[in-house]
């Protein structure tokens, strides 16, 4: 009987990304590296549970969600979430971004100054850079400041965020061009919070780190798990929670990591072994999903 894993998600380490499983185990994952798993027969999805707490129900989950998570559990994870605007005495040192995923769209948000850059990297920002630093409530003001005053959002839909990132401009300049612009208008609009420290503006371009330089363009991404399912490719790129894989006879699909949390999943045999092909989950091509986005 095959050995089953439960996927807790993808992270984000100086060296790339890496594949983190329930109990700890980690899985690196270098360019060209083969990713392969299948969801066995009669299998359910379900809840990931809250804040490290397990699902007190073992709720089943919707194949399309990716927060795996029961109405419960997932209103409890967000209660607690620097997000949702309920805690307001949190000691530590926040920083406002504004980040970049593709022309005219770009966010600002915070993040723990402990944090670093991996908000960024998670989120799937083509290029980011700093705009302050101080304490969370005026972390969230300024952040409140450029929605109302510059239209600025502080969420982007992950759909057109991976919908564009073929088409990106090919200089690093022109990928900077609109944080830059945004910035010197941020920083000089009245009302900035006096105890939020203004940064320079320094882009930070993860073109690099998502290995997109020279990667195919995707044909589609994988829209949920089955069971009966699986995939096997070779990794070709990664951002934010997508991997990018070549999948034999059907050119670079993306998987959302998120959509595997919930599963129990078992090994995959190569796509070439025994005439299997190396996809048998639903794939959205990205044509049509661009129709519906734009």
């Amino acid at each position: 009987m095959a050995q089953v894993w439960k996927c807790a998600g993808l992270r984000w380490s100086s060296e790339g990304p890496v594949l983190v499983w329930d109990g700890g185990r980690r899985s690196a994952l270098p360019w060209g590296k083969r990713v392969g798993f299948a969801v066995p027969e009669g299998s359910v999805r379900t809840c990931v549970g809250a804040r490290g707490h397990a699902c007190p129900v073992r709720a089943v989950v919707p194949g399309r969600s990716t927060g795996a998570r029961c109405e419960e559990c997932a209103r409890l994870d967000r209660a607690h979430s620097v997000a949702a605007d309920t805690i307001a005495d949190d000691p530590r040192p926040y920083r406002v971004y504004l980040a970049w995923f593709g022309p005219g769209m770009v966010k600002v948000g915070i993040t723990a100054v402990e944090r670093g850059s991996a908000r960024l990297l998670e989120q799937g920002a083509v290029c980011f850079s700093w705009l302050g630093t101080g304490p969370l409530m005026a972390a969230r003001r300024a952040e409140e400041l450029l929605r109302a005053a510059l239209q600025v959002p502080d969420r982007i839909p992950y759909a057109a965020k991976r919908a564009v990132r073929s088409a990106l401009p090919e200089s690093e300049a022109e990928r900077a061009a609109e944080v830059r612009e945004l910035h010197a208008r941020a920083v000089a609009l009245a009302g900035w919070p006096e105890s939020l420290h203004p940064e320079p503006c320094e882009v930070t371009d993860h073109v690099g780190a998502f290995g997109l330089i020279g990667a195919p363009s995707a044909v589609g991404d994988v829209v949920e798990l089955v069971p009966g399912g699986g995939v096997s490719g070779a990794l070709v790129s990664a951002a934010g929670p997508d991997l990018h894989l070549a999948v034999a006879g059907r050119g670079v699909v993306v998987l959302d990591t998120r959509l595997m949390t919930g599963w129990e999943l078992v090994p995959s045999a190569a796509p070439d072994a025994e005439g299997l092909t190396g996809l048998t989950f639903p794939l959205r091509e990205f044509a049509q999903e661009q129709e519906s986005l734009f």
